[in-house]
């Protein structure tokens, strides 16, 4: 392999689910950059839209879907679009979730609000690879990346499902990479650390902030262009004898909410 080659990504597809915002968009953005067709899938298409326009501004290909990923008739039509329109899948990013992080009291949800975020974080991103799977296959280059988090592995109040949910993701990757590997096809995970995000900004405070970098060795919270960078990795040439990996990106440290 010429290292020029390592990050090369031309004619190949790539999805990306929860793509219209944030670690989803970066990783379309940072995708396309590398020569990649990229499906911007989000439940919001109008945000899908808006990464498309700005992908094509910068010379590269993309094409918005609008998906609710609990729903499999859209998961479906998802892959079928992604053949459709550039003759394959070869890349998948499961980075839609979510989840009450942090308001998860068990004295206060449902089993039914429980139920639902291992439906979005979990069973989506199981069935999307299997849909992609024979894609890729046909392809003869596979890389499945799911989208985790530092909380897989911390322990912390009112998070239980979301948490729980992540950790289920890191070990279905893990067992995944099996069945898979065989096929050509790649699975690992990226573990974001406390990353500036929407979803963080709701919930972060000058308080919390400085006692996640009290125990982070690098001196910043994350940003969305780190994540994607090990996005990256995972999908390019570079990583081709790596599967089944969980790789956190966290500054070296451990950040938490409590």
């Amino acid at each position: 392999m010429q290292t020029k080659n390592l990050f090369e990504l031309k004619g190949k597809t790539a999805i990306v689910t929860g793509g219209g915002n944030g670690i989803g968009k970066a990783c379309c953005e940072i995708l396309a950059s590398h020569g990649a067709n990229v499906v911007v899938s989000d439940l919001k298409v109008e945000d899908a839209q808006s990464v498309v326009d700005g992908v094509k501004a910068d010379g590269g290909k993309a094409i918005a879907v609008s998906c609710n990923v609990t729903k499999d008739e859209e998961l479906m039509n998802l892959v079928n679009t992604a053949v459709q329109s550039f003759g394959g899948v070869h890349i998948l990013v499961n980075n839609a979730g979510g989840g009450g992080a942090g308001r998860e009291s068990p004295y206060k949800i449902t089993l039914e609000d429980f139920a639902w975020v291992f439906q979005l974080n979990v069973f989506s991103a199981w069935r999307l690879s299997q849909l992609c799977a024979p894609e890729m296959e046909k392809s003869g280059y596979g890389s499945i990346i799911n989208i985790t988090s530092m909380s897989s592995i911390n322990k912390s109040p009112n998070i239980s499902a979301y948490a729980s949910s992540k950790a289920a993701l890191n070990h279905m990757t893990a067992n995944l990479a099996f069945d898979y590997g065989p096929h050509g096809i790649r699975v690992n995970a990226v573990g974001p650390g406390a990353t500036k995000t929407a979803a963080l900004a709701k919930v972060l405070t000058p308080e919390i902030e400085s006692k996640m970098l009290q125990g982070t060795p690098i001196k910043r919270l994350g940003e969305v262009e780190d994540i994607s960078g090990a996005v990256l990795f995972f999908a390019a040439p570079i990583s081709e004898w790596v599967s089944g990996q969980v790789l956190f990106v966290n500054g070296g440290g451990v950040q938490t909410l409590d």
